[in-house]
């Protein structure tokens, strides 16, 4: 049997943004230290860290230096050096695996990986120039060029409807590789949770229901208001993907439910993921708390539904014109809290905080954060 590091032992996170100051929170509550490494000096995470590692993601010295002083490695954003963490994984136990890292961080690979293994996703095509990007819109359209690495939120997207645009998507992302999806009639977006533990334990949280703008979670709720089958269907889905790349930790699983009834995968994410933020205050286990056991051997936490949980993203564009939001006014609402992250850069599109809100049921969970949204952005403080 694996063993279990307990309390005590120090957790290494790669990435020191948000995700890695929440997972960074949960384990210093749990009695373990935390170590970041990151790139950017400023990194949120810095403020919760006892030793934080300023360097590039596919620096090998650093990661290898960063594993001699930590019990386990895990990762809060995947675009990070497979083979760096190859090198830091002789070191010390990395989870998720790189191997299962490498299989994701790519969209190209991704999908083409979910593909062969017989998961469902929608018409897609990977092409490598202009001519193969102008060719597969004109089959697919009315489709969406995304860059096949990076490009998250939103960004190194396009939507196109003709080979013109196709041609035009390709040179305005400026990626080596891109991946053309054929438009999906959306009824609903769906995520879920799978946790593998190192002990082989294995859970799935319920779905959240997600909205997006402009390619950028908006808000979400969980439970998600679907039918039992549906949530069931999605919950065995994501624990098949997780089981099928041995993921050890985290993996989130974002879904369309088409117009037609099915559902697809849509991208995959070895890590904590923004659709479960509300899994704080509405689960019997966070998923920052639920990694932490996953990747030190711990007994898996109950993945069950306090009471119905929404969360609304907090962007940048909230902070305009050097104002700020009135968070008195969400605060003063029953049931919302405001969580920021100790960004200091308040650009728009940049996620810097979320507000939640629970309720007895997920629409009014929903609403009453929307209406928390809306009163702390209306009246905002002055410059």
């Amino acid at each position: 049997m694996t063993r279990p590091i307990l309390p005590g032992a120090t957790i290494g996170i790669v990435g020191g943004g948000q995700l890695g100051r929440m997972t960074g929170m949960a384990a210093r509550a749990m009695g373990y230290d935390v170590h970041i490494l990151d790139p950017d000096p400023r990194c949120c995470a810095r403020a919760i860290a006892s030793r934080t590692v300023t360097a590039p993601y596919d620096d090998e010295r650093a990661l290898v230096d960063f594993a001699e002083q930590v019990h386990v490695i895990t990762i809060e954003i995947e675009q990070v050096s497979t083979a760096a963490l190859a090198a830091a994984a002789r070191v010390a136990p990395v989870h998720p695996r790189p191997e299962a890292i490498h299989t994701v961080q790519d969209r190209a690979r991704q999908k083409t990986w979910l593909a062969a293994n017989g998961f469902p996703v929608g018409d897609f095509r990977v092409v490598a120039s202009e001519p193969e990007c102008a060719d597969a819109v004109a089959a697919l359209a009315p489709c969406i060029v995304k860059s096949s690495m990076g490009g998250y939120d939103g960004r190194g997207q396009r939507r196109v409807s003709d080979r013109l645009g196709g041609a035009e998507a390709w040179r305005a992302i400026g990626a080596p590789m891109c991946v053309v999806e054929r438009w999906v009639h959306v009824e609903a977006e769906l995520s879920v949770l799978a946790v593998r533990s190192t002990t082989g334990e294995a859970r799935v949280l319920p779905p959240s229901l997600n909205h997006h703008d402009h390619g950028i979670l908006t808000w979400s709720v969980s439970p998600a208001p679907v039918d039992d089958r549906r949530a069931r269907d999605a919950q065995a889905l994501g624990a098949a993907i997780a089981k099928a790349l041995g993921v050890v930790g985290l993996l989130a699983v974002e879904l369309f439910v088409t117009t037609d009834g099915r559902l697809l995968v849509n991208e995959t994410a070895p890590r904590p993921h923004n659709t479960f933020h509300q899994t704080e205050r509405g689960s019997e286990t966070s998923q920052f708390e639920q990694l932490v056991r996953a990747i030190c051997g711990l007994p898996l936490g109950g993945t069950g539904a306090v009471t119905p949980t929404a969360i609304h993203n907090l962007l940048g564009d909230c902070w305009r014109d050097g104002g700020a939001p009135d968070f008195a006014a969400a605060w003063a609402m029953p049931g919302v809290r405001v969580h920021l992250y100790g960004k200091g850069d308040a650009r728009p599109g940049r996620k810097m905080g979320h507000l939640s809100a629970v309720a007895h049921s997920s629409e009014a969970a929903r609403d009453l954060v929307r209406a928390a949204y809306a009163a702390a952005v209306t009246r905002r403080h002055a410059p």
